[in-house]
């Protein structure tokens, strides 16, 4: 019996050896590549495509970020501060470096919809080539090709790369900064570790703060592994973090060194400053349930749209029910179903992967990779459940990144343990798949009309899974190595089944253009409603002028816009209005010059009322559209507008025009 245990062990690692581990050790050259990597890769690469373009000649325009890039293709001013209007009043409630390939590409081929979608799908195929590149670097061939599959298979990560959003290029940048410090801490080389603070210095133009959430993985990982002396380590991370300092604050800077009246007002602030959208706006004001206040930041105290009702104040809210949903909400339905299917699989890879190499040199580089994915894993985990999120499932692609990456090399390491047999680690293999699938089930059953097959199906699979390894356990020589092979495809056939089940939903058109990276059920619960102005007549909807991309404005909107450009004159604007929702249209789709009031939330005091009427007085501004949600400027205003300055006769909306009479009457 001991003899035939022992053949059985010796003939599935000979097995195991060939298929997990014939690329050698990690980071070895493509001459040692095994001869279907190059091949799995670009099946993987091919499937994130599809995933990734499907439908994408009917992708809609994003609110609010759309018009900022129309805006930002109308001139080189507007590009690099993020205008959202035409005429550079206002900026993007956001540091605007995420819009930045979309106005190229836009520049490029036109302002149409897909044209706004291609960027993210570039950077979503490099996303999954750069993982797959990281992890092989650290854990081997193998390691690298499941866990780019498992990243392009994640629901989150299917959803996120269509969709005009800041998260892509995000995700992007924070990937090539893993694998530029994975790559210098290898051999404690500075170049590489610089790479890396540009990297994150570039992702904070794209996320602002939230970058820095992946710093403590990357200093811990080279601080703790590169092979230099403790002083040099410091050196090297100071020298990096100053470059990463340096490259976050260069569009802060600018804005910053700018003179005001050159530049957009910077929405989200009370103040016009860049920092304060920055730290307070999009910062401490996302953690307010935790009674962090932002109000003495000088940035605006509203975070919802314009013509929303405001959010209700969770600052002090307590309790065992508050604790448990604010510090849950990773493991609720929402968010489970988008990217936590291989939840359990990365616990058990960081917790096996930091235990079994006890004892190992301090510079050992698979202990330091599992160092590196679990503190991210955690760092986000952390801030995501004590930040609001709301439905912005698009959020979660940075935490797909570290489960796929634990995910592939766990599976090898699970895999090397299997083969060696023995009880002490033997066990982790079975284990990951019945807890994955469990989990994974589980999921599922929180969406029983959704897929209802996709349970069982796991289960069986997984049941699958576990009678061929056990089998290989027994049996001939020929047909163990086959059992266990077989076993370990069916086994992580039934983990990633369903993940790329769901994924595979953005191919239904219900469920691919939810405009919040969502897909499956939560697609269609957290799908983004465009911000129009109200509703034109049915008639007038139904005879609206059609643009090249398939959009259109109404009867009314088209009126209203070639009567204000007939009668534009000298004005820098054709008309303001008192909301940005209703400028949007005219922005979108025509690109016209409108000027909006009170930035993405109408709390925003621009223009103020002096403003206003010196534009009213010096000719700049001669028609004003009252009516829409309601902004704090466009309250300030509308009362003296009415009081004088007559409205423009047979025009559906409410026009009025000022001249410079009426403002010398502002006084009285």
């Amino acid at each position: 019996m001991v003899s035939a245990t022992t053949a059985t062990t010796a003939s599935v690692r000979s097995t195991g050896d060939r298929l997990l581990a014939r690329s050698g050790s990690p980071g070895r050259g493509p001459a040692g590549r095994p001869g279907y990597a190059r091949p799995a890769l670009l099946a993987i690469l091919a499937v994130a495509a599809v995933l990734f373009t499907w439908d994408i000649q009917h992708s809609a325009y994003h609110a609010f970020y759309s018009e900022t890039v129309r805006s930002m293709t109308e001139s080189w001013k507007g590009f690099w501060f993020g205008s959202f209007d035409p005429g550079n009043s206002i900026t993007i409630d956001k540091v605007p470096g995420f819009l930045w390939p979309q106005a190229l590409s836009a520049r490029i081929f036109g302002f149409h919809p897909w044209a706004l979608t291609l960027p993210q799908v570039i950077e979503g195929v490099l996303s999954v080539a750069v993982l797959h590149r990281a992890v092989r670097r650290w854990a081997g061939e193998n390691a690298g090709l499941l866990a780019a599959g498992a990243f392009a298979l994640t629901p989150a990560i299917a959803g996120l790369f269509r969709t005009e959003v800041e998260d892509p290029a995000f995700t992007l940048l924070v990937v090539l900064a893993a694998d530029a410090t994975l790559r210098a801490a290898r051999e404690a080389r500075l170049r590489p570790l610089l790479a890396a603070g540009i990297w994150v210095g570039l992702s904070f133009q794209a996320k602002m703060l939230e970058a820095w959430a992946v710093l403590p993985a990357l200093g811990l990982l080279y601080v703790i592994s590169a092979p230099a002396v403790l002083r040099r380590r410091l050196a090297h991370l100071a020298v990096a973090g100053a470059v990463c300092v340096a490259v976050s604050a260069s569009w802060v800077l600018l804005v910053t060194l700018t003179p005001a009246k050159d530049r957009p007002y910077v929405d989200g602030t009370t103040n016009n400053s860049a920092v304060s959208q920055v730290v307070g706006y999009n910062f401490l004001s996302r953690f307010s349930s935790l009674g962090i206040s932002a109000k003495d930041t000088g940035s605006v105290s509203v975070l919802t749209m314009a013509g929303t009702a405001p959010a209700k104040a969770s600052s002090g809210r307590s309790g065992p029910r508050a604790t448990a949903a604010r510090w849950g909400k990773m493991f609720g339905p929402s968010l489970a179903s988008q990217v936590g299917w291989l939840y359990p699989a990365a616990a058990l890879a960081v917790v096996c992967g930091l235990g079994w190499r006890r004892g190992r040199p301090r510079t050992d580089p698979l202990r330091a990779g599992f160092v590196l994915w679990g503190m991210w894993l955690a760092t986000y985990f952390l801030v995501f459940s004590a930040g609001a999120v709301g439905g912005h499932t698009y959020y979660m692609g940075v935490v797909a990144v570290p489960l796929a990456a634990l995910f592939g090399a766990g599976m090898v390491q699970f895999w090397h343990a299997w083969c060696r047999g023995g009880r002490a680690r033997a066990w982790a293999l079975p284990t990951v798949v019945v807890s994955t699938v469990a989990w994974s089930a589980g999921v599922s059953e929180l969406f029983p009309s959704f897929l209802p097959w996709l349970a069982p199906a796991a289960i069986t699979l997984g049941a699958g899974a576990l009678a061929l390894l056990a089998l290989s356990r027994t049996g001939g020589a020929g047909a163990r190595r086959r059992l266990a092979v077989l076993g370990l495809g069916v086994g992580i056939a039934a983990m990633l089944l369903p993940s790329a089940a769901w994924a595979s939903s953005v191919l239904d058109p219900a469920y691919g253009h939810s405009g919040m990276g969502s897909t499956g059920p939560v697609a269609t619960r957290h799908r983004a409603v465009p911000h129009r102005a109200p509703a034109a007549p049915a008639s007038s909807r139904r005879t609206a002028a059609k643009t090249p991309d398939g959009t259109s404005l109404s009867r009314n909107q088209r009126q209203l816009l070639a009567y204000t450009r007939a009668h534009q004159g000298g004005a820098t604007y054709l008309f303001a209005t008192t909301s940005w929702r209703v400028a949007s249209p005219y922005i979108l789709h025509a690109g016209a010059n409108v000027l909006p009031m009170g930035g993405f939330t109408g709390a925003v005091p621009t223009p103020t009322g002096a403003e206003f009427h010196h534009l009213v007085a010096t000719g700049r501004l001669r028609y004003l559209v009252l009516g829409g949600p309601g902004t704090a400027p466009g309250r300030s205003v509308a009362r003296w507008v009415r009081d004088h300055c007559p409205r423009v006769p047979h025009q559906p909306s409410q026009l009025y025009r000022c001249s410079p009479w009426s403002a010398a009457a502002r006084g009285r």
